[in-house]
Formats: C-alpha cells, sequence, structure tokens
C-alpha cells in the first residue's frame, strides 16, 4: 500500500526552521459550531444543504444533523453502515472526499445517503482524467493531491494566493523539509487559530508537520475545484516562506533574508501592548501561515506579532492511519451543483 508521501526519489529529507505566532487573543475553535447553510421550503423543511469549500469532515457531520433534525453525532456514527467508495488509503476515513457544493434534501434522505452523495460526487471530480493525470505527473496518487490540496484550502487566504501556496508545498518537499504548516497543528487540535505556540509544533501527532516529514496522513478539510486544480498544476516558481502582512498582502519569498523582513513588517504593523513582538533569538527560516479563510465556523482572530526560533531537527516518522471500515461501492445520487469559489 502507498503511504501518504511521495516516493523518496522526489523528496529528500532534510529540514527547515519554524516560526511561533505569539497572541493574547483568544483561540477560535474551527468545527465547535457548524452552521449548516440550508436553503428551506414553504413548509420551512430544507430542501438542500450547502457545503463549503474548507469545511472539515465534523463540521459536514454536525451540518447534516442539522439538516436532517436528528441528534447530535448521528451522522458521524453511521459511516460505518454508510459504505462510502473511499480510496484504499482513507482507511474509512472520509475527509477530503466531503465534496462541496450544494446537496438536495429529499423527504427520504438519511445521513448514510447525503454522505454517499457527497463522496461519489468527489470519486467524478477526483478520478476523471485532469486530476488523475496530473497527480501521475507529480509522482504521487490521487488521495496525496487531494492532501496537498486540503492544506492550500487551508493555508490560502485568498484564491489568487492557492497557487503559490501550492508551490510551496512541492518545494518544500523536493527539498526535503518539513511542511510546517499551522494549519496540520489545528487539524489536530480540532481549531482554528493565528495562536502557534512552541509547545503546538512539539505535539505528538501524526498531523504535526513541525515534527513529521511529508504529507500528513489525510487530507486536513475538504477541498474545492480550485485547490485541487493548483495542487496537480501549481504554477512555477522558487518560493519557500511565505505571511500574510496585512489583508490583501500575502508576500511569498525563496529568501531568508526578504522572509525576515517581511516578517519584521507584519510585527510592526499588527504589534500592540496587549501582545509584544518577540524578538528573533537564532537566524533561522520561518513560514507563518495564514488564517483558514475557507472556514465560515471559524473567524480570524486577532492579528499576532511572529517571531522566528529554530526547532530540533526531526527524523522522519511514518505517519499511522485511520481504522479502516468497509467501502463498497453505491450508486451515485442525482449531481448536486458545485458552490462557486468565494
Amino acid at each position: 500500500m502507498q503511504t501518504n508521501t511521495p516516493p523518496r526519489s522526489t523528496i529528500r529529507l532534510t529540514r527547515r526552521g519554524r516560526v511561533a505566532l505569539i497572541a493574547t487573543g483568544a483561540v477560535v475553535a474551527a468545527t465547535a459550531v457548524a452552521v449548516p447553510l440550508l436553503s428551506m421550503g414553504d413548509d420551512g423543511r430544507p430542501t438542500s444543504l450547502v457545503v463549503p469549500e474548507g469545511w472539515r469532515s465534523g463540521q459536514v457531520y454536525a451540518a447534516v444533523d442539522k439538516a436532517l433534525r436528528v441528534p447530535a453525532g448521528t451522522t458521524k456514527k453511521s459511516l460505518a453502515k454508510a459504505h462510502l467508495k473511499l480510496p484504499d488509503d482513507a482507511r474509512g476515513n472520509p475527509e477530503g472526499y466531503l465534496f462541496p457544493a450544494t446537496y438536495p434534501i429529499g423527504e427520504k434522505a438519511t445521513p448514510e445517503s447525503l454522505l454517499t452523495f457527497m463522496v461519489d460526487t468527489a470519486n467524478k471530480k477526483f478520478n476523471g482524467a485532469p486530476i488523475a493525470a496530473g497527480a501521475q505527473r507529480n509522482a504521487m496518487n490521487v488521495y496525496q493531491a487531494v492532501t496537498i490540496a486540503s492544506i492550500v484550502q487551508a493555508e490560502a487566504a485568498t484564491e489568487a494566493d492557492m497557487g503559490k501556496v501550492a508551490r510551496v508545498i512541492y518545494n518544500r518537499l523536493q527539498r526535503g523539509m518539513p511542511l510546517q504548516m499551522d494549519s496540520t497543528i489545528n487539524y489536530a487540535l480540532n481549531r482554528s487559530t493565528l495562536n502557534t505556540s512552541e509547545a503546538d509544533t512539539k505535539l505528538a501527532s501524526p498531523y504535526n508537520s513541525y515534527q513529521r516529514m511529508g504529507l500528513p496522513p489525510t487530507p486536513i478539510a475538504n477541498p474545492g475545484e480550485e485547490a485541487m486544480r493548483v495542487a496537480i498544476n501549481p504554477p512555477a516558481g522558487e518560493w519557500l516562506y511565505f505571511v500574510t502582512v496585512k489583508k490583501g498582502d500575502t508576500r511569498f519569498t525563496a529568501s531568508y533574508q526578504e522572509h525576515e523582513r517581511n516578517v519584521a513588517e507584519f510585527n510592526r504593523l499588527h504589534r500592540t501592548s496587549a501582545s509584544p513582538a518577540v524578538s528573533p533569538t537564532t537566524p533561522q527560516a520561518t513560514s507563518p501561515t495564514t488564517p483558514q479563510a475557507a472556514s465560515p465556523a471559524a473567524p480570524q482572530a486577532a492579528s499576532p506579532a511572529v517571531t522566528s526560533v529554530a526547532p530540533p531537527t526531526a527524523p522522519p516518522v511514518t505517519s499511522p492511519t485511520a481504522p479502516a471500515v468497509e467501502t463498497p461501492a453505491v450508486p451515485p445520487a442525482d449531481t448536486p451543483t458545485v458552490v462557486p469559489t468565494s
């Protein structure tokens, strides 16, 4: 079975630096509340459910529960009997395959039928020639491409930044650098925050991309079509670092020195008496990431100051995967309407 990291012939494992985001603002839990985006009929019954780009599986489960007016946790518990048609690498975990779209809710809709609808839609989108061929061209399988797309969806502040974020991921993998994306730690901790502490980066989790080499073991969100497009066909560029200095101004660079200047400007713009900047102590490459703009359940926290610190070198660790469940094929339902990219 393939692992969730492209072959070593295309990845040489070394290391890169890290960044700590320092803030006193509140931590925002990304999946604490999933507000279902529903269309209502004349009788007050939901007729359709919108799954936005970037929602995590937990948010989708909660939204389905509310849309179908079933007890909380019902949709998640239905996974074992839904028999979703997932890749072997997914091991029964549908993260990344609950495709963002508008799904009709019929009178006989169930959690199993809606989940099946979403996964079948993802398979139609992902297993076609463009995605499958693009993944193969980049020496990876479709599941790995979906994983990259999920990180792009979580990290990019705007759609215009998605291609560059994808290229940063490829460049780091090709140079053997840990990805060190805050979005993967947020996923492990079931939150969305700009405050990633040094302790967070030492988290014992297969999703800790500061400590683990290669891709996380599963996608970390459900990406949309644009994120998938750039995940298999990123623009050319040497970028290794990026930071959103202010809204609408995300700066990508291959130069550590230039990146340090960008980080310093970020600190100047966002420094407050309540959250003072911390001066870098060791010259080391950093990569502060952007807030997760794709998740409507995760409003942005106050902008923190940024400081560079040097991490210990972490050896490659094989990421465990989720428990397997049966995945026989399920006939697809009606075609959903794809949500336009915001």
